[in-house]
């Protein structure tokens, strides 16, 4: 197969972040050289119509898209990928729509705070010149803050400065400059998380964790500029990765991959991608960036992922070539509520055939604890009590006062809900859980779970359906779902799960048959 190899020209004065590039180039002409490849390399600048001549003249089967920047600016990523969209020529990694959206920076928390995705509250400028408005943060109290840059990656423009400690959302607008933007900043624990493209869809490799060793007090422990490139400083040799002991962090890790899945279902990912997370001291984890076109090096950390899901150098990077070919898999549109509806990217997948059953059995147990973790909504307490749900109805039957509808695809659970009559009312029933897989969103599954419950309540003599829900942000699609299927918003209880968490009660009435 002929592949060319696409970067950016690199200038001979070029940062270190852009020559690492160049390192990309060799590693990856290397293997797929070793798996009898013909492969050219080509430096991309914004004469694209000089680079299309030149690819007419090679003739690719493909192009290995590494093109990170055109002129130094990150903003126009999108560019080659848009020329080969046009000429219909294959090429590695994620579409145009894809690379930029998640480029630039603030389309891209909107896009995952819209699907109902954890994003950390932030400041921008709607429009260059114009003044900064707060979104998801205007509650005017203090709070520490990290400004960064809105189009730019590989920790372009991030230090110790970039932090702001105690500054309310008004203070932090008239700071900001055009081009960059505020975001809360989240201590505590940072993830990455790698993803590789596969026959079944997307693979999440071993998380890793970022630890910042021995930082003094006060420092702000980010991975900035010179964490990444500058082998002299302190930040380079005291800020490390380390991969995950399941063990010890396994149902934080199911959230987070759950939640990497639905970042790459959220904006149609393909090839391979990494999702950057934090999570603070109440194990709630918010993610920072998504991340199309990650470092490939061989020292790097999408590297290093994949030697610790013992998946050879050269087999990956193959393996994303055979994705970009045509009869391969391919990552869903943007999908805004995810669970909820048919959204388009249900087009470029097979819908799941379901069959559906309302009686538990005992390997129901285990399945359902694995759809509630699959999702990334839910701490590891709250999925203990899903499953005890299913261990009451397992142990007391009808008595337990919990009925489930189970919908299956090919022998395996892919959602389910449970609900149950309210105590001490006539007719009124709970709704207590509704969870699809992420591999099962966008084809209207959780709406026929949900009229298969109203079915049930309804043969059961319930005239009046209930839901509750968190009222934060990574919640808003719960509820944009719940008002979708008619449900109405009856109570808000303001600090009722936690300080600023407000628990958000709706109602639907179910008619007689």
């Amino acid at each position: 197969m002929r592949i060319a190899l696409v970067h950016q020209h690199v200038p001979a004065d070029a940062p270190a972040d852009e020559r690492d590039v160049l390192e990309q180039v060799a590693a990856i002409q290397t293997a797929l050289a070793a798996e009898g490849h013909a492969t050219s390399t080509l430096p991309c600048t914004t004469d694209l119509a000089n680079l299309q001549r030149k690819l007419e003249v090679f003739k690719p089967d493909c192009v290995f898209n590494l093109v990170e920047t055109l002129d130094g600016s990150g903003r126009l990523i999108h560019l080659a990928p848009a020329v080969w969209e046009a000429h219909g020529l294959r090429f590695t990694g994620s579409s145009a729509d894809a690379l930029y959206l998640t480029t630039h920076k603030i389309l891209s928390k909107e896009i995952l705070f819209a699907a109902g995705l954890p994003v950390p509250p932030w400041i921008a400028r709607k429009a260059p010149g114009r003044p900064p408005v707060a979104t998801g943060a205007a509650d005017g109290v203090p709070a520490d803050w990290i400004v960064k840059s809105i189009w730019e990656h590989a920790s372009v423009g991030l230090g110790d400065d970039s932090v702001l400690r105690g500054l309310a959302p008004e203070t932090v607008a008239e700071r900001l400059p055009d081009g960059f933007f505020a975001e809360r900043f989240i201590e505590g624990r940072e993830f990455n998380l790698a993803l590789l493209a596969g026959p079944e869809g997307p693979e999440v490799l071993p998380p890793a964790e970022i630890a910042f060793v021995d930082f003094p007090a006060g420092k702000p422990k980010i991975v900035g500029y010179t964490a990444k490139w500058d082998e002299a400083s302190f930040e380079y040799t005291h800020t490390v990765r380390r991969f995950v002991d399941p063990a010890v962090d396994g149902p934080l890790l199911e959230r987070l991959k759950g939640l990497a899945i639905r970042c790459w279902d959220v904006f149609g990912l393909g090839g391979y991608a990494r999702v950057d997370f934090r999570v603070d001291d109440r194990g709630e984890p918010w993610i920072l960036e998504v991340n199309t076109n990650p470092c490939l090096s061989p020292d790097g950390g999408f590297a290093a992922a994949l030697q610790q899901a013992g998946i050879a150098y050269a087999d990956a990077m193959a393996r994303i070539v055979r994705t970009a070919l045509p009869g391969a898999c391919a990552g869903p549109s943007v999908v805004l509520c995810p669970g909820a509806c048919a959204g388009p990217g249900a087009a470029s997948r097979a819908a799941p055939v379901v069959s559906w059953r309302d009686e538990v059995a005992p390997a129901d147990v285990a399945a359902i604890r694995d759809v509630t973790a699959s999702t990334g909504f839910f701490h590891a307490d709250e999925v203990d009590v899903a499953v005890e749900l299913v261990e009451e109805r397992l142990a007391k039957g009808p008595a337990s006062g919990y009925e489930f509808v189970l919908a299956e695809s090919g022998g395996r659970l892919i959602g389910y809900s449970a609900f149950g009559p309210v105590p001490c009312t006539q007719s009124g029933f709970d709704l207590y859980w509704l969870a699809v897989r992420p591999e099962a969103q966008g084809f209207g599954l959780g709406r026929q779970i949900q009229q298969q419950v109203e079915g049930r309540v309804r043969a059961m003599g319930g005239t009046r359906l209930y839901a509750e829900t968190s009222g934060r942000p990574q919640y808003a699609s719960t509820r944009a779902f719940y008002e979708h299927m008619g449900f109405a918003l009856c109570e808000l209880l303001e600090d009722f799960y936690a300080p600023g968490d407000a628990r958000a009660t709706y109602v639907k009435p179910i008619a007689p048959s």
